[in-house]
């Protein structure tokens, strides 16, 4: 990477700090660099803004059975309360971080939390199930308009240990927020507060998304690429078709019985991939500002750290789809007992992604291996706990193995994504952090779909037992493959 310096933020005003460093620039690397301008009430409202749309991903998933007594919803219309998020969430991260990076990061936090706001209570106000979906697609799509901003502005307001820190805590807050949601998710449905029933998953958003307005209005900084690029319009439209054909079919083809429109994207899916690359590729050979610039994926860094983010994530949302329902259809728990089961592992993957930077300072990627080979340990004693308990484990009898799982999956996530910001230009924060978050919810989606459907596939003929032993002998084997990919990392992690 070169030394070349490149200012990555535009004053607000008088008396605003000097820029941090800039391309090449690394936590390791910039020890004279300013200060931080990213104060710690700052830090804690952008990763508030970005637990929020983790969080919302599956708050949904325990309110689902009370939707579909309220609203006479259905199956197929219940997969689309959750896939309309997901698909407009993952198909317009990139434009968001890229629209950050042209018009301000955040001015974009701002309005994409007020459309969030605005969005959620359409949600919890919905009369009937369609307008819950069209409000789901919406806030999907003001949760990409936030979620890269928090990248960006703790890439370029923030260097060495305040940097390695602030990307750990968004690493942690990653991760927890999913468990978060469905333990949320749980305690509101079962609460029914002022007989809101499932309308407190979305309704309790709108406090939340004010007083995180407030808050950033007064204390995140402006940035902006110092050189903004038009919007990338044939990419654009490309990259939504591309993830479109993708996650559309996989999570919406099942509940539909397969029909043939699913097999038609399914097959238009390599087409239009091909064809984004290759419209990326002329644009930034001849000048342009293409939607994802095929250089990113050149820098080593970037490249190792996406390639092992996949597997975990479609590992992680696999396993957190398959255990909430094998939770609550065999064991038979109600939403609150589902969701507790989880907090071994919240508390250990971020305590976990705390220790991260000195263990990675100490231990370079010698974390990302621990890591994996501990979640494959709790992966291992959480099949015994099944095999040996059932029907009768208790959310005690659980915790052990949860709380294993957390603690690898804590020393993984939050490292990879320093991995992949480590060389990142400066220029680029936002179109990278979208690019990577954009990485990790197709690798969501992609898990729901892949161990979801196998579980559901096997339950009905051996059993809810033998098929959570199945989707965890399945997520075993990618972690393993985790694991060897760990050996490409740099064995020293800036």
């Amino acid at each position: 990477m070169s030394d070349t310096r490149i200012p990555t933020t535009v004053p607000a005003g008088p008396g605003t700090a000097p820029p941090a460093a800039g391309h090449g620039a690394t936590a390791a690397s910039a020890p004279g660099a300013a200060p931080s301008l990213l104060t710690p009430v700052g830090l804690l409202t952008v990763l508030l803004g970005a637990a929020l749309p983790m969080i919302d991903f599956f708050i949904v998933n325990v309110a689902l059975p009370t939707i579909d007594r309220d609203l006479d919803a259905g199956p197929a219309m219940l997969e689309m309360v959750v896939a309309g998020y997901g698909v407009a969430y993952a198909m317009l991260l990139v434009l968001g971080g890229r629209l950050g990076d042209m018009a301000g990061r955040r001015r974009l936090f701002l309005w994409g939390l007020a459309a969030f706001g605005v969005t959620s209570l359409a949600c919890g106000l919905a009369p009937d199930a369609w307008t819950l979906v069209a409000a789901r697609v919406a806030q999907g799509a003001a949760a990409a308009l936030m979620l890269p901003q928090v990248l960006a502005t703790i890439q370029a307001t923030t260097t060495g240990a305040h940097r390695a820190r602030a990307v750990s805590l968004y690493g942690g807050t990653a991760g927890i927020s999913s468990a978060v949601g469905q333990v949320l998710g749980g305690l509101l449905v079962s609460a029914d507060l002022a007989g809101t029933g499932w309308r407190a998953v979305f309704l309790v958003n709108v406090p939340i998304a004010a007083a995180a307005w407030l808050l950033a209005l007064r204390t995140v900084p402006e940035t902006r690429s110092p050189h903004p690029a038009r919007v990338d319009g044939p990419g654009t439209a490309l990259l939504a078709a591309a993830l479109i054909s993708l996650l559309l079919p996989l999570t919406e083809g099942r509940a539909a019985g397969w029909p043939l429109w699913s097999w038609v994207l399914l097959a238009a899916f390599p087409f239009a991939a091909v064809a984004f690359v290759v419209v990326e590729r002329r644009a930034e050979r001849t000048g342009r500002a293409p939607l994802v610039p095929p250089s990113l994926l050149r820098i080593p860094s970037v490249r190792s750290g996406l390639t092992m983010i996949v597997p975990f994530s479609v590992g992680f949302g696999g396993f957190m789809f398959v255990v909430a329902v094998a939770l609550q259809d065999g064991l038979r728990y109600g939403p609150l007992a589902a969701g507790l089961s989880l907090v071994p592992l919240c508390v250990m993957f971020f305590l976990a992604s705390l220790a991260g930077p000195r263990l990675v300072g100490r231990f370079g990627r010698r974390v990302v291996l621990a890591g994996s080979v501990i979640q494959a340990a709790g992966l291992v004693a959480l099949a015994l706990t099944v095999h040996g308990g059932w029907p009768g484990v208790s959310v005690a009898g659980l915790a052990p193995s949860m709380a294993i799982l957390g603690l690898g999956q804590g020393l993984v996530l939050p490292v990879l994504m320093r991995v992949v910001l480590s060389e990142l230009p400066m220029a680029q924060a936002g179109v990278g952090g979208g690019v990577m978050v954009t990485t990790q919810q197709s690798g969501l989606a992609l898990g729901v779909a892949t161990l979801g459907t196998l579980f559901l596939s096997v339950a009905p003929s051996t059993g809810i037992r033998d098929a959570l032993l199945a989707a965890l002998l399945t997520q075993l084997v990618i972690v393993l493959g985790t694991t060897a990919l760990g050996f490409r990392l740099p064995r020293t992690l800036r």
